[in-house]
């Protein structure tokens, strides 16, 4: 690099530092369980990393993989908005509110925890490891009484554009949150692009489920993550095979 030039791109790096944080699939946080095998975006059980406790009000992504006939024993929560979206296999959940249901791929499922819930989660796919993202938001309320909402997002809803999967609002495709946040899920090939408004008061998280994609201009490959702020759109492009997570979420 050229001496001259070197205050330069630092000013520009930093300038950049401060919109868009490029978080590597190869600096997540991971556990190998044997049964369970699990990618951390934020710190999460054995995992801690005080540089990535969460993004706004996200507190956990968690890219799993459970063997077949095995999954996670009954189990608490409360005061948290807790989503699956599954990829691959079926996930079967069981509840204290009484829903036992299977989570196929397609499906975005949202458990309002409120002032408390027991629930278990396990693979009954024979043969087959069931892969999904658990995704942990704050609610903007607390102590409700805990709920449960399911609802089938199918592939065309997202091809070449981000559709809405969890809102305050819910709406059509969306399952309803109680949080100040919106999940957008999307996949992108060839010449297929979007934009979203952002509120650069805001935050926004990109995360890359598969394939390339490129986000602001910042290529993202399967795994990665970009952390965004003080931005006022969103463009996503140049995809290859992409499937993408985005979220809009409080500072």
């Amino acid at each position: 690099l050229d001496p001259a030039l070197a205050p330069t791109f630092r000013a520009q790096t930093s300038n950049r530092w401060l919109m868009l944080t490029l978080r590597s699939s190869a600096d997540r946080g991971y556990a190998d369980h044997g049964w369970l095998k699990s990618f951390h975006s934020f710190s999460f059980a054995g995992y801690y990393d005080p540089a990535h406790m969460g993004w706004g009000n996200l507190r956990v992504i968690n890219e799993d993989r459970i063997a077949p006939g095995t999954g996670f024993g009954t189990h608490g929560h409360r005061d948290m908005e807790i989503i699956s979206y599954v990829l691959s296999g079926n996930l079967a959940h069981k509840d204290s509110m009484g829903n036992v249901k299977g989570i196929p791929p397609g499906d975005v499922q949202r458990m309002s925890a409120g002032k408390g819930v027991m629930h278990s989660e396990f693979n009954h796919a024979e043969g087959q490891q069931t892969h999904f993202f658990q995704i942990w938001i704050e609610p903007n309320v607390m102590g409700i009484a805990p709920s449960y909402e399911q609802k089938t997002v199918p592939a065309p809803a997202k091809r070449g554009q981000l559709q809405l999967i969890a809102s305050p609002e819910g709406a059509d495709h969306a399952v309803k949150i109680s949080a100040d946040a919106a999940l957008y899920a999307g996949l992108f090939d060839g010449t297929e692009s979007a934009t979203l408004a952002l509120n650069p008061a805001r935050k926004a998280y990109v995360h890359l489920i598969q394939g390339q994609l490129s986000v602001n201009g910042q290529v993202l490959h399967a795994g990665d993550a970009a952390l965004i702020h003080n931005e006022n759109q969103l463009t996503l492009n140049q995809g290859q095979a992409a499937e993408v997570l985005v979220f809009d979420l409080a500072p």
